[in-house]
């Protein structure tokens, strides 16, 4: 996927777009996660398994969602697959619209699943969005990690998590907000124990008591931020708590017509580079690995650089999580990492706390 963004300075258009992110539309960068969860219940569950009159449109669908764009790859994922290896996908979420739109948008969510066959396993390692990275082809030394899409599509999104962590990406899937409510409603909606009790949209949830939410309200409950004492870091325990809910759901859907309509809200709001026969293949070969799914965050340090914030992960954090990663990929652990991933060595105007 190519950068929609050529007649700009990318380094300009991104610190300059990540004023306006905010002042413009502050409330719709908080709750992505839901088509996400779209990605993983389509190529996890594999959805096609529902009937040979089911595949013909499951393949027409995905055939249109393929995108290889220019993504380089850190190893042969054919082999990896043939062979029943551990893979990894970044799944990141933009509401921006329809997919394919001059308006690339920022990944506002971005997480690697990692799948595990002979574990039985699916790890989900969220980044924050305000990670601070470097990010090939851009004319700033520094940037947050979310801005690296727009700045150069799928292509440049994968190096940037690829250089941070030293782990190989093997697909992508970039997913909208598009069809957000109908493609929850279609599998009846998940049920959530709440971690904390607040109002925000639609979600009125009270901590420890257990509650189903439909579109709407599970995209609010999704989103909150602000009253989360974790702040975005709460975010992210509730997008991850939501994906392994659904994920779970999704596995019982049996009626035709729900998967149906799964699929049509899928068209013009999901991108991936990986093919209707890699997801297949992961169906018959790691569609167990959905009976255990557990999950973590990168780790940052708030800090505020040349007048914008940032969260800056510790070289230590990054190793941490790096080795986790590569662990559940069956791949030794790196010796490559270095704190000038995130500039946390080289600038003077560092204030971390």
């Amino acid at each position: 996927m190519s950068s929609n963004n050529s007649n700009q300075n990318p380094g300009e258009y991104s610190r300059r777009s990540d004023t306006q992110h905010f002042k413009q539309r502050p409330k719709k960068h908080h709750g992505l996660l839901w088509s996400l969860l779209i990605v993983v219940l389509i190529i996890v569950t594999g959805g096609i398994a529902y009937g040979y009159h089911m595949y013909n449109t499951a393949k027409t669908t995905f055939n249109k969602t393929y995108d290889a764009g220019n993504v380089k790859k850190l190893r042969n994922v054919s082999t990896v697959l043939k062979n029943g290896k551990p893979f990894s996908i970044l799944l990141m979420g933009t509401d921006t619209g329809a997919l394919g739109r001059h308006d690339t948008g920022r990944t506002d969510t971005m997480i690697i699943a990692t799948v595990n066959p002979q574990k039985k396993t699916a790890y989900l390692t969220s980044i924050p969005r305000d990670t601070r990275v470097q990010v090939s082809g851009d004319s700033q030394p520094y940037e947050k990690i979310n801005a690296a899409y727009t700045i150069g599509g799928a292509s440049t999104a994968v190096s940037a998590v690829q250089t941070l962590l030293d782990v190989p990406i093997d697909f992508y899937a970039i997913v909208n907000m598009g069809g957000l409510e109908k493609m929850v409603n279609a599998v009846g909606g998940v049920t959530v124990n709440p971690t904390l009790t607040f109002k925000y949209g639609a979600a009125d949830v009270t901590k420890g008591k257990k509650v189903t939410l439909n579109g709407k309200q599970a995209l609010d409950y999704s989103r909150m931020r602000e009253e989360d004492p974790l702040g975005d870091y709460g975010r992210q325990k509730r997008q991850r708590q939501i994906i392994q809910k659904l994920v779970i759901k999704a596995m019982g859907i049996s009626s035709l017509t729900r998967y149906k309509t799964i699929l049509t809200s899928l068209n013009g709001n999901l991108k991936t580079d990986m093919t209707f026969n890699d997801m297949i293949t992961i169906r018959s070969r790691y569609g167990d690995a959905t009976h255990h799914i557990k999950s973590e965050t990168l780790q940052g340090q708030n800090a505020m650089i040349d007048g914008i914030s940032y969260q800056v992960p510790t070289l230590n954090e990054l190793q941490k999580v790096s080795d986790h990663i590569r662990t559940t990929l069956d791949l030794k652990k790196s010796t490559k990492l270095t704190s000038s991933s995130t500039g946390t060595g080289d600038d003077s105007n560092y204030t971390g706390s």
